[in-house]
């Protein structure tokens, strides 16, 4: 109920999405870590409260100037009390919390109105009249601490709020990813550190499709650490990923089989595909439904070589595809859709965990880029990193297109 009613009050929003520590009471907003100077010139936090103006679950305006603290009383950055605030006695009871002071600061003292204009305004103003000293002393204290909170399963497709968005001030920008549906075909390496990145986006759902089991080697080749005990249950990789990331996020749905004609159908409620498996005739069936279905997708794939003195050389490529542009996909072959090359070892699930993460990298900043998120001057269609050389070849370009 505290974040439900903050989350439908757009200014105690705000004091979240910025990064306060609020929460609610019954009719009471509390703020906690709030810095401040005690009278020995330590910096410590404490508690803001104030009582809420309610219709239901809406606030309505704010109708005083009192605050009410938890801690010792403030102090200047010298360690001289703040009388100007002091407003009534001490160990008040409100219900369900304990104050020791509370202060009086008419909104004219901060901000030039006669009144608080809303709760945003008549918080942050008190935090700055405490918090300011205290900075003065540590700026590392900051009040803003944006603190974890769990979410409902409405409120959010996250289990805890996402703050790093909110500290980054790009909100905006990642709601562009809301409400996708992702589908993630092939969960090795690359597929799992797709799902990793992906994951951390507030897509509605990310369906993962892949047969096998989750062994020992695939433990080198994805992201975080799995035990001895999770390497020997021989878990299905889509089970054993999807039990590792739901403890961040909801919506991810596992598929513990691989796409052939009999369950192709699947990826039809798809709205975006990540491509990441190495056998190309399958992946030609793939191609052909997503292209019937009108589906965007991605191909990632890896060519490596072992060089005659023994050094790994090759490339990672990320070919897409949407509904506006496919023609250079089987113009240009950039997708190979043949059997695998008897000399790339990668079939032989070498462990290269920072090529399976590069390459993922590179494909999902290809999906924000057609989402949005990311600026996207050239509008390329295919990249392909070479490892010896470290760099990377943009081709099939909106620009270059348009020059011919």
């Amino acid at each position: 109920m505290s974040q439900q009613l903050i989350n439908l009050n757009p200014e105690l929003k705000r004091l979240r999405d910025e990064g306060y520590n609020v929460h609610c009471n019954k009719d009471f907003l509390i703020v906690d870590d709030v810095s401040y100077v005690a009278a020995d010139k330590a910096v410590r936090r404490g508690r803001l409260v104030t009582r809420l103006s309610l219709s239901g679950e809406k606030v309505n305006r704010v109708d005083d100037h009192v605050m009410h603290f938890a801690g010792e009383y403030p102090c200047d950055a010298q360690g001289n009390r703040l009388e100007k605030l002091k407003h009534g006695g001490r160990n008040q009871h409100l219900p369900d919390l304990i104050t020791d002071h509370s202060f009086s600061s008419k909104p004219i003292e901060e901000t030039g109105h006669r009144q608080y204009q809303d709760y945003y305004e008549k918080v942050t103003a008190y935090v700055r009249m405490l918090s300011s000293p205290a900075l003065s002393i540590d700026p590392s204290v900051d009040p803003k601490t944006h603190p974890a909170y769990v979410t409902s399963e409405g409120e959010s497709v996250f289990c805890y709020h996402d703050t790093a968005s909110s500290r980054a001030g790009i909100g905006a920008i990642t709601a562009k990813l809301e409400g996708h549906r992702i589908g993630i075909i092939g969960l090795g390496g690359t597929g799992s550190y797709i799902l990793d990145l992906v994951a951390k986006t507030p897509v509605k759902e990310i369906h993962l499709f892949d047969g096998d089991e989750f062994q020992n080697h695939n433990a080198f080749r994805a992201p975080g650490a799995a035990s001895y005990e999770q390497v020997s249950e021989r878990t299905k990789k889509v089970d054993y990923l999807t039990k590792i990331y739901s403890q961040l996020r909801r919506g991810i749905i596992p598929h513990a089989q691989r796409i052939d004609e009999t369950n192709i159908d699947a990826i039809q409620e798809m709205d975006f595909v990540f491509l990441s498996i190495d056998k190309g005739p399958a992946k030609a069936a793939i191609i052909n439904k997503l292209v019937e279905f009108g589906i965007s997708f991605i191909d990632v794939g890896m060519g490596l070589e072992i060089s005659d003195d023994q050094k790994v050389f090759g490339t990672l490529r990320v070919a897409t595809s949407t509904p506006d542009k496919r023609d250079h996909i089987e113009a240009r072959n950039r997708i190979p859709l043949g059997e695998n090359d008897a000399n790339d070892i990668y079939a032989t699930n070498i462990q290269v965990a920072d090529l399976n993460c590069l390459n993922a990298c590179l494909a999902v900043i290809k999906w924000k880029k057609l989402c949005g998120f990311y600026a996207d001057v050239d509008e390329e269609l295919f990249s392909a990193y070479n490892v010896d050389g470290n760099n990377i070849v943009n081709e099939d370009t909106k620009w270059l297109e348009h020059a011919n």
